[in-house]
């Protein structure tokens, strides 16, 4: 059985004020995007103000919803969980299959990432937002394996053809890695998130998947967990998280470019400028080491 754990925290985390979409999420009210619908409803305050999209909560202030005062969750839940086929990656209670009910943890959790209904294999769950984000942005390259089977034999140009790219919902996709296990089974690892998007991949080369386990997200593996079965992270497991996403973004994939193309400029600004600088100096040097006079180099 999971326990809570204390605030797993990524190394240089902000301590002080957070927005108030993340305090209702980490307080296990609703999702952030829940929460942005309810702030601009008017129904979240502040020290009895109003709150407003991007209001920040500083330690020692009252936040309030629909009048009833809410507490930050201090714990955090951060758990692996082996997905049967059947069960809905929702936490919507009104689909009889959703996670949730299935799992009646005890305190509000949701799934980083999905796997399909007719899927099976490692799911992660949490109450932690930022884990989230970190874990599902695209740009972030982290890893999820798969161990795929299909309706009839694998061929060289199929497998080529997965591992190069596909074209489905109107993009194509990544280069990926592909390992053939079996005469019909391969294994797959991707670092982006699809809908259905395995499945869509191999119907575009006219295959059916049979069967499809998730056995890896990241450096935490499906292990020795059986169907329904849930564990805490292990602490090596909890460290290495802790480092891996120290330098990853939780910001959306455009804002992310938008701010690395930015880094970029200012970087070769810095460099222009440095190389400006330097020749500048090059140019002083020659000029003290010849004669005023003659204009003649002094040796």
């Amino acid at each position: 059985m999971a326990e809570k754990r204390k605030k797993f925290e990524v190394p240089g985390q902000k301590e002080a004020g957070i927005r108030i979409n993340k305090y209702l999420s980490d307080a296990g009210i609703c999702s952030r995007r829940e929460a942005d619908t309810y702030i601009a409803e008017g129904k979240v305050s502040i020290d009895g103000k109003t709150a407003e999209t991007g209001s920040r909560v500083f330690p020692g202030q009252n936040v309030t919803f629909l009048g009833k005062t809410i507490q930050k969750q201090e714990e955090q839940v951060l758990i692996a969980f082996y997905k049967p086929a059947g069960i809905v990656c929702t936490t919507d209670t009104r689909e009889p299959d959703n996670v949730i009910d299935y799992l009646n943890y005890g305190s509000r959790i949701y799934p980083i990432g999905r796997l399909d209904k007719d899927s099976e294999g490692l799911l992660l769950l949490t109450n932690d937002g930022d884990i989230v984000n970190k874990i599902l942005r695209a740009g972030n390259h982290h890893e999820k394996e798969y161990q795929v089977t299909v309706n009839k034999p694998l061929t060289p140009e199929f497998l080529r053809g997965m591992a190069s790219g596909v074209p489905i919902l109107d993009t194509v996709t990544k280069p990926c890695k592909l390992e053939q296990t079996g005469k019909n089974s391969f294994n797959i690892i991707l670092t982006q998130g699809l809908n259905r998007q395995i499945r869509r991949m191999c119907e575009y080369f006219d295959y059916r998947v049979t069967a499809l386990k998730r056995v890896r997200v990241m450096h935490i593996t499906l292990g020795r967990l059986n169907p329904g079965t849930y564990r805490n992270l292990t602490p090596a497991e909890l460290d290495k998280l802790r480092e891996v996403l120290k330098n990853s973004s939780a910001l959306p994939a455009a804002q992310q470019r938008k701010l690395e193309r930015s880094k970029k400029e200012q970087e070769k600004q810095n460099k222009d400028r440095i190389g400006a600088g330097y020749g500048r100096n090059e140019k002083q040097t020659a000029e003290k080491g010849k004669n005023r006079r003659t204009g003649r180099t002094v040796k």
